[in-house]
Protein backbone atom coordinates (compact mmCIF):
# COMPACT_ATOMS: atom_id res chain seq x y z
CA UNK A 1 0.00 0.00 0.00
CA UNK A 2 1.18 3.46 -0.71
CA UNK A 3 2.11 5.85 1.49
CA UNK A 4 -0.32 8.53 2.47
CA UNK A 5 0.09 11.19 5.14
CA UNK A 6 -2.33 10.34 8.67
CA UNK A 7 -4.43 12.45 10.40
CA UNK A 8 -1.71 15.32 11.97
CA UNK A 9 -1.61 14.38 15.67
CA UNK A 10 -0.84 17.01 17.70
CA UNK A 11 0.09 14.40 20.76
CA UNK A 12 1.48 11.16 20.73
CA UNK A 13 2.53 7.98 23.31
CA UNK A 14 5.50 5.60 22.72
CA UNK A 15 5.56 2.53 23.97
CA UNK A 16 9.04 0.07 24.01
CA UNK A 17 8.55 -3.55 23.88
CA UNK A 18 10.70 -6.12 25.36
CA UNK A 19 10.94 -7.59 28.05
CA UNK A 20 14.84 -6.97 28.38
CA UNK A 21 14.10 -3.14 29.28
CA UNK A 22 12.38 -3.83 32.25
CA UNK A 23 15.54 -5.63 33.40
CA UNK A 24 18.71 -3.94 34.25
CA UNK A 25 21.43 -4.90 31.54
CA UNK A 26 19.08 -2.59 28.73
CA UNK A 27 18.44 0.86 28.49
CA UNK A 28 15.11 2.36 26.33
CA UNK A 29 17.50 4.86 24.34
CA UNK A 30 14.31 4.80 21.29
CA UNK A 31 11.94 6.75 23.78
CA UNK A 32 14.15 9.59 23.99
CA UNK A 33 15.00 9.66 20.32
CA UNK A 34 11.52 9.72 19.18
CA UNK A 35 10.45 11.87 21.97
CA UNK A 36 13.03 14.54 20.59
CA UNK A 37 12.09 14.10 16.98
CA UNK A 38 8.64 14.41 17.61
CA UNK A 39 8.71 17.74 19.82
CA UNK A 40 10.80 19.15 16.60
CA UNK A 41 7.39 18.27 14.87
CA UNK A 42 5.16 20.14 17.36
CA UNK A 43 3.78 16.60 18.40
CA UNK A 44 4.03 16.95 22.34
CA UNK A 45 4.53 13.27 24.42
CA UNK A 46 1.71 12.56 26.86
CA UNK A 47 2.64 9.29 27.92
CA UNK A 48 5.91 6.40 27.42
CA UNK A 49 5.93 3.15 28.71
CA UNK A 50 8.23 0.12 28.93
CA UNK A 51 5.96 -3.20 28.36
CA UNK A 52 7.31 -7.16 28.84
CA UNK A 53 7.17 -9.15 25.34
CA UNK A 54 4.03 -10.87 26.84
CA UNK A 55 0.94 -11.35 24.85
CA UNK A 56 -1.41 -10.20 27.81
CA UNK A 57 1.04 -6.98 28.68
CA UNK A 58 0.71 -5.95 25.46
CA UNK A 59 -3.26 -6.31 24.83
CA UNK A 60 -3.71 -4.61 28.24
CA UNK A 61 -0.96 -1.52 27.29
CA UNK A 62 -1.58 -1.09 23.69
CA UNK A 63 -5.48 0.62 24.16
CA UNK A 64 -4.02 2.35 26.81
CA UNK A 65 -1.81 4.34 24.83
CA UNK A 66 -4.11 5.16 21.87
CA UNK A 67 -6.65 6.04 24.24
CA UNK A 68 -4.25 8.91 25.74
CA UNK A 69 -3.05 10.14 22.31
CA UNK A 70 -4.18 9.61 18.56
CA UNK A 71 -0.44 8.84 17.62
CA UNK A 72 1.14 5.66 18.95
CA UNK A 73 4.89 4.65 18.15
CA UNK A 74 5.94 1.16 18.84
CA UNK A 75 9.09 -0.28 19.07
CA UNK A 76 10.03 -3.86 19.22
CA UNK A 77 8.62 -6.94 18.75
CA UNK A 78 8.50 -7.15 14.86
CA UNK A 79 11.59 -9.82 14.82
CA UNK A 80 10.97 -13.87 13.73
CA UNK A 81 10.71 -15.69 17.27
CA UNK A 82 7.61 -16.61 19.04
CA UNK A 83 8.16 -13.82 21.81
CA UNK A 84 7.70 -11.19 19.05
CA UNK A 85 4.55 -10.30 19.07
CA UNK A 86 3.94 -6.79 18.48
CA UNK A 87 2.20 -6.85 15.05
CA UNK A 88 -0.04 -9.89 16.13
CA UNK A 89 -1.15 -7.83 18.83
CA UNK A 90 -1.56 -4.39 17.56
CA UNK A 91 -3.92 -6.65 14.62
CA UNK A 92 -5.67 -7.98 17.37
CA UNK A 93 -6.68 -4.73 18.72
CA UNK A 94 -7.61 -3.17 15.45
CA UNK A 95 -9.45 -5.99 14.40
CA UNK A 96 -7.53 -6.47 11.47
CA UNK A 97 -6.38 -9.64 9.37
CA UNK A 98 -2.79 -10.33 8.97
CA UNK A 99 -1.71 -11.33 5.35
CA UNK A 100 1.14 -12.70 4.01
CA UNK A 101 3.20 -10.46 1.64
CA UNK A 102 5.20 -12.15 -0.89
CA UNK A 103 7.17 -9.61 -2.57
CA UNK A 104 8.29 -8.85 1.47
CA UNK A 105 8.92 -12.02 1.60
CA UNK A 106 10.86 -12.47 -1.31
CA UNK A 107 12.70 -9.91 -0.06
CA UNK A 108 13.55 -11.55 2.98
CA UNK A 109 14.99 -14.86 0.92
CA UNK A 110 17.17 -12.52 -0.99
CA UNK A 111 18.97 -10.98 2.05
CA UNK A 112 19.72 -13.96 3.46
CA UNK A 113 20.93 -15.70 -0.03
CA UNK A 114 23.45 -12.41 -0.31
CA UNK A 115 24.94 -13.62 3.26
CA UNK A 116 24.79 -16.95 1.76
CA UNK A 117 22.12 -18.31 3.90
CA UNK A 118 19.28 -20.19 3.77
CA UNK A 119 16.29 -17.99 5.21
CA UNK A 120 15.05 -19.93 8.27
CA UNK A 121 11.30 -20.53 8.26
CA UNK A 122 10.58 -18.71 11.08
CA UNK A 123 11.48 -15.40 9.53
CA UNK A 124 8.35 -15.67 6.95
CA UNK A 125 6.48 -14.02 9.46
CA UNK A 126 7.97 -10.99 9.60
CA UNK A 127 6.10 -11.05 5.52
CA UNK A 128 2.77 -10.72 7.50
CA UNK A 129 1.31 -7.42 6.76
CA UNK A 130 -1.60 -5.56 9.05
CA UNK A 131 -4.64 -5.25 6.41
CA UNK A 132 -4.60 -1.55 5.63
CA UNK A 133 -0.80 -0.73 7.06
CA UNK A 134 1.22 1.14 5.19
CA UNK A 135 4.40 -1.13 4.75
CA UNK A 136 7.80 1.12 5.85
CA UNK A 137 10.83 -0.78 4.34
CA UNK A 138 13.32 -1.48 6.05
CA UNK A 139 17.32 -1.34 4.01
CA UNK A 140 19.63 -1.76 7.38
CA UNK A 141 17.79 -5.07 9.14
CA UNK A 142 14.75 -7.54 8.07
CA UNK A 143 11.92 -6.13 9.74
CA UNK A 144 9.97 -3.84 7.77
CA UNK A 145 8.01 -1.10 10.07
CA UNK A 146 4.15 -0.63 9.46
CA UNK A 147 1.99 2.64 10.00
CA UNK A 148 -1.94 1.96 10.17
CA UNK A 149 -4.71 4.35 10.76
CA UNK A 150 -7.65 3.12 12.50
CA UNK A 151 -10.78 5.40 14.26
CA UNK A 152 -8.70 8.67 13.70
CA UNK A 153 -5.24 7.39 15.36
CA UNK A 154 -1.90 5.82 14.10
CA UNK A 155 -0.09 3.24 15.04
CA UNK A 156 3.67 3.40 13.79
CA UNK A 157 5.45 0.04 14.28
CA UNK A 158 9.18 0.36 14.35
CA UNK A 159 11.71 -2.54 14.83
CA UNK A 160 13.88 -1.81 18.41
CA UNK A 161 17.42 -2.00 17.06
CA UNK A 162 18.50 1.67 17.72
CA UNK A 163 19.79 2.20 14.35
CA UNK A 164 17.19 0.65 12.21
CA UNK A 165 14.37 2.24 14.23
CA UNK A 166 15.92 5.85 13.67
CA UNK A 167 16.50 4.99 9.73
CA UNK A 168 13.35 4.25 9.29
CA UNK A 169 11.63 6.90 11.28
CA UNK A 170 13.63 10.06 9.17
CA UNK A 171 13.40 8.25 5.83
CA UNK A 172 9.99 7.15 5.85
CA UNK A 173 7.84 8.35 8.97
CA UNK A 174 8.82 11.93 9.43
CA UNK A 175 8.07 12.87 6.25
CA UNK A 176 4.43 11.71 6.56
CA UNK A 177 3.84 13.25 10.09
CA UNK A 178 5.92 16.62 9.14
CA UNK A 179 4.16 19.78 8.35
CA UNK A 180 5.91 23.10 6.67
CA UNK A 181 5.69 25.96 9.41
CA UNK A 182 4.43 24.05 12.52
CA UNK A 183 5.92 25.59 15.72
CA UNK A 184 7.92 22.80 17.41
CA UNK A 185 10.23 22.18 20.94
CA UNK A 186 13.63 22.13 19.11
CA UNK A 187 16.25 21.02 21.36
CA UNK A 188 20.40 21.69 21.39
CA UNK A 189 23.02 19.98 23.77
CA UNK A 190 26.57 21.13 24.08
CA UNK A 191 29.43 19.25 25.00
CA UNK A 192 32.56 20.00 27.70
CA UNK A 193 35.43 17.33 28.21
CA UNK A 194 36.92 16.80 31.73
CA UNK A 195 35.90 19.84 32.98
CA UNK A 196 33.67 19.43 36.88
CA UNK A 197 30.31 20.44 36.71
CA UNK A 198 30.67 22.42 39.14
CA UNK A 199 33.12 24.70 37.09
CA UNK A 200 31.33 24.60 33.93
CA UNK A 201 28.04 25.82 36.14
CA UNK A 202 29.93 28.74 37.67
CA UNK A 203 30.88 29.85 34.06
CA UNK A 204 27.85 29.48 32.52
CA UNK A 205 25.58 30.94 34.93
CA UNK A 206 25.50 34.21 33.57
CA UNK A 207 23.99 32.74 29.84
CA UNK A 208 21.56 31.42 31.90
CA UNK A 209 20.48 34.97 33.31
CA UNK A 210 20.54 35.64 29.83
CA UNK A 211 17.47 33.81 28.83
CA UNK A 212 15.05 33.40 31.73
CA UNK A 213 12.16 32.05 29.34
CA UNK A 214 14.73 29.22 27.58
CA UNK A 215 14.55 26.06 30.04
CA UNK A 216 18.42 24.75 30.61
CA UNK A 217 19.51 21.49 31.62
CA UNK A 218 23.58 20.57 33.02
CA UNK A 219 24.03 16.94 33.20
CA UNK A 220 27.19 15.65 33.91
CA UNK A 221 28.41 11.62 33.44
CA UNK A 222 32.73 10.71 33.03
CA UNK A 223 34.97 12.97 31.64
CA UNK A 224 31.64 14.99 30.36
CA UNK A 225 29.62 17.36 30.80
CA UNK A 226 26.41 18.53 28.77
CA UNK A 227 24.62 21.94 28.67
CA UNK A 228 21.00 21.09 27.21
CA UNK A 229 18.51 24.04 26.43
CA UNK A 230 15.45 24.42 23.73
CA UNK A 231 13.55 26.84 21.53
CA UNK A 232 10.28 26.75 20.28
CA UNK A 233 8.96 27.90 17.12
CA UNK A 234 9.13 27.10 13.80
CA UNK A 235 12.80 25.67 13.03
CA UNK A 236 14.57 28.79 11.22
CA UNK A 237 12.94 30.23 14.19
CA UNK A 238 14.34 28.02 16.83
CA UNK A 239 18.17 28.27 15.74
CA UNK A 240 18.13 31.99 15.51
CA UNK A 241 17.67 31.67 19.19
CA UNK A 242 19.77 28.36 19.48
CA UNK A 243 22.55 29.89 17.67
CA UNK A 244 22.53 33.11 20.14
CA UNK A 245 22.68 30.97 23.69
CA UNK A 246 25.14 28.29 21.91
CA UNK A 247 27.66 31.16 21.03
CA UNK A 248 27.39 32.83 24.43
CA UNK A 249 28.04 29.52 25.68
CA UNK A 250 31.09 29.20 23.53
CA UNK A 251 31.81 32.63 24.84
CA UNK A 252 31.90 31.78 28.63
CA UNK A 253 33.72 28.70 28.26
CA UNK A 254 36.27 29.60 26.15
CA UNK A 255 37.20 26.96 23.63
CA UNK A 256 36.28 24.31 26.44
CA UNK A 257 33.13 23.36 24.24
CA UNK A 258 33.79 20.57 21.98
CA UNK A 259 30.67 19.35 19.96
CA UNK A 260 27.20 19.44 19.77
CA UNK A 261 24.25 17.21 19.95
CA UNK A 262 25.87 13.76 18.79
CA UNK A 263 29.18 14.85 18.29
CA UNK A 264 31.84 12.58 20.34
CA UNK A 265 34.97 13.59 21.43
CA UNK A 266 36.67 10.80 20.06
CA UNK A 267 34.98 11.55 16.66
CA UNK A 268 35.95 15.56 16.52
CA UNK A 269 39.62 14.52 17.26
CA UNK A 270 39.45 11.93 14.65
CA UNK A 271 38.36 15.11 12.12
CA UNK A 272 40.47 17.15 13.55
CA UNK A 273 43.88 14.71 13.09
CA UNK A 274 42.02 13.83 9.22
CA UNK A 275 41.87 18.07 8.19
CA UNK A 276 44.75 18.58 9.70
CA UNK A 277 47.06 15.46 8.00
CA UNK A 278 48.15 13.73 11.29
CA UNK A 279 48.42 10.86 12.72
CA UNK A 280 48.39 9.30 16.33
CA UNK A 281 50.27 6.76 18.19
CA UNK A 282 49.42 6.07 21.79
CA UNK A 283 51.27 4.28 25.21
CA UNK A 284 49.00 3.28 27.58
CA UNK A 285 49.61 2.21 31.29
CA UNK A 286 46.30 3.21 33.79
CA UNK A 287 43.96 3.10 30.79
CA UNK A 288 44.99 -0.24 29.34
CA UNK A 289 43.94 0.24 25.86
CA UNK A 290 40.66 2.41 26.74
CA UNK A 291 42.08 5.24 25.00
CA UNK A 292 42.92 3.11 22.07
CA UNK A 293 39.23 2.23 22.08
CA UNK A 294 37.85 5.01 22.23
CA UNK A 295 40.05 6.24 18.93
CA UNK A 296 39.26 3.25 16.95
CA UNK A 297 35.55 3.24 17.91
CA UNK A 298 35.00 6.09 14.87
CA UNK A 299 35.05 4.67 11.69
CA UNK A 300 37.99 5.21 9.23
CA UNK A 301 39.69 5.70 12.23
CA UNK A 302 42.59 4.07 10.21
CA UNK A 303 42.85 7.45 8.32
CA UNK A 304 44.81 8.51 10.87
CA UNK A 305 45.48 6.20 14.18
CA UNK A 306 48.91 4.07 13.49
CA UNK A 307 49.15 2.24 16.82
CA UNK A 308 49.10 1.44 20.14
CA UNK A 309 51.28 -0.10 23.13
CA UNK A 310 49.45 -0.91 27.00
CA UNK A 311 52.66 -0.62 28.77
CA UNK A 312 51.38 -2.10 31.78
CA UNK A 313 54.67 -3.50 33.32
CA UNK A 314 58.02 -1.76 33.76
CA UNK A 315 59.62 -3.79 31.10
CA UNK A 316 56.85 -3.32 28.45
CA UNK A 317 57.67 0.81 29.21
CA UNK A 318 61.24 -0.21 28.04
CA UNK A 319 60.87 -2.66 25.40
CA UNK A 320 57.69 -0.75 23.61
CA UNK A 321 58.28 2.46 23.95
CA UNK A 322 61.68 3.16 25.29
CA UNK A 323 61.26 4.52 28.35
CA UNK A 324 64.93 4.48 29.96
CA UNK A 325 65.12 2.07 32.82
CA UNK A 326 67.02 5.10 35.09
CA UNK A 327 64.05 7.20 34.73
CA UNK A 328 61.74 4.62 36.28
CA UNK A 329 63.89 3.69 38.82
CA UNK A 330 64.63 7.32 39.24
CA UNK A 331 61.35 8.82 39.38
CA UNK A 332 59.04 6.00 39.25
CA UNK A 333 56.20 4.80 36.27
CA UNK A 334 53.58 7.34 37.47
CA UNK A 335 55.49 10.03 37.11
CA UNK A 336 55.70 13.40 34.27
CA UNK A 337 59.04 12.28 33.41
CA UNK A 338 57.87 8.86 32.07
CA UNK A 339 54.53 10.16 30.79
CA UNK A 340 56.73 12.20 28.31
CA UNK A 341 59.04 9.33 27.87
CA UNK A 342 56.30 7.11 26.98
CA UNK A 343 54.79 9.84 24.83
CA UNK A 344 57.78 10.12 22.69
CA UNK A 345 58.70 6.82 22.31
CA UNK A 346 54.94 5.56 20.85
CA UNK A 347 55.13 8.72 18.32
CA UNK A 348 58.94 7.22 17.20
CA UNK A 349 57.73 3.42 17.25
CA UNK A 350 54.48 4.00 15.17
CA UNK A 351 56.29 7.44 12.93
CA UNK A 352 53.31 9.21 14.43
CA UNK A 353 53.40 13.27 13.85
CA UNK A 354 51.50 12.79 17.22
CA UNK A 355 52.63 10.50 20.37
CA UNK A 356 49.97 10.31 23.41
CA UNK A 357 50.76 8.39 26.97
CA UNK A 358 48.54 7.62 30.17
CA UNK A 359 50.35 6.26 33.31
CA UNK A 360 48.87 6.71 37.08
CA UNK A 361 47.26 4.90 39.42
CA UNK A 362 43.23 4.31 39.03
CA UNK A 363 43.18 2.06 42.28
CA UNK A 364 41.94 0.91 44.07
CA UNK A 365 45.11 -0.32 45.57
CA UNK A 366 48.49 0.89 44.72
CA UNK A 367 48.37 4.54 45.96
CA UNK A 368 51.02 5.77 48.21
CA UNK A 369 50.80 9.02 50.55
CA UNK A 370 53.32 10.40 47.73
CA UNK A 371 51.23 9.13 44.91
CA UNK A 372 47.92 8.83 46.10
CA UNK A 373 45.18 6.78 44.03
CA UNK A 374 43.52 8.92 40.95
CA UNK A 375 47.44 10.41 40.47
CA UNK A 376 47.74 10.37 36.56
CA UNK A 377 49.94 11.67 33.98
CA UNK A 378 49.05 12.27 30.67
CA UNK A 379 51.60 13.67 27.69
CA UNK A 380 51.41 14.72 24.39
CA UNK A 381 54.49 14.55 22.10
CA UNK A 382 54.13 15.85 18.20
CA UNK A 383 56.84 16.14 15.73
CA UNK A 384 56.70 20.00 15.47
CA UNK A 385 58.70 20.18 19.29
CA UNK A 386 55.01 19.86 20.93
CA UNK A 387 55.73 18.84 24.37
CA UNK A 388 52.69 18.87 26.91
CA UNK A 389 52.03 17.41 30.13
CA UNK A 390 49.46 17.27 32.75
CA UNK A 391 48.90 15.80 36.31
CA UNK A 392 45.80 15.05 37.53
CA UNK A 393 44.42 14.17 40.88
CA UNK A 394 40.75 12.48 40.15
CA UNK A 395 38.09 11.17 42.79
CA UNK A 396 36.49 8.38 42.15
CA UNK A 397 36.56 4.48 41.81
CA UNK A 398 38.80 2.50 39.03
CA UNK A 399 36.22 2.94 36.08
CA UNK A 400 35.61 6.65 36.49
CA UNK A 401 38.93 7.64 36.21
CA UNK A 402 40.28 5.73 33.97
CA UNK A 403 37.23 7.38 31.84
CA UNK A 404 38.26 10.65 32.80
CA UNK A 405 41.50 10.06 31.85
CA UNK A 406 40.88 8.96 28.17
CA UNK A 407 38.96 12.26 28.22
CA UNK A 408 41.30 14.36 29.86
CA UNK A 409 43.82 12.89 27.01
CA UNK A 410 41.21 13.27 23.63
CA UNK A 411 40.80 16.80 25.08
CA UNK A 412 44.23 17.72 25.20
CA UNK A 413 44.91 16.21 22.17
CA UNK A 414 42.20 18.21 20.23
CA UNK A 415 43.20 21.63 21.81
CA UNK A 416 47.24 20.93 20.40
CA UNK A 417 45.38 20.00 17.02
CA UNK A 418 43.31 23.36 17.63
CA UNK A 419 46.79 25.39 18.59
CA UNK A 420 44.64 26.36 21.77
CA UNK A 421 46.45 26.02 25.22
CA UNK A 422 45.55 23.68 27.11
CA UNK A 423 45.49 24.47 30.97
CA UNK A 424 44.58 27.15 33.33
CA UNK A 425 41.00 26.14 34.53
CA UNK A 426 41.72 22.19 35.84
Amino acid sequence: MSASAPPRPDTASILAVGSELLGTTRLDTNSLYLTGRLEALGIGVVRKACVGDGWNDLLAEIPLALARAPLLVVTGGLGPTDDDRTKEVVARVLDRALVRDEAILLGLRERFRRRGIEMPKVNEKQADVIEGAVVLANPRGSAPGFLVTAGGGTVVLLPGVPHEMKGMWVEAVEPLLARDGTPGLHRRTLKVAAMPESLVETLVKPVYAAYPDVPFTILASPGEVQLQFAARGTLEEASRVLDGIESDFHKALSGEIFGRDDDTLEGVVGDLLRLKSQSLALAESCTGGQLAGRVTDIPGSSDYFLGAAVTYANAAKTDLVGVSAGTLERFGAVSEETAREMALGARKRFGATVGLATTGIAGPGGGTPEKPVGTIHIALDAADGTRVHKRLLLPGDRALIRRWTTSTALGMLRKHLLGVPDGGRR
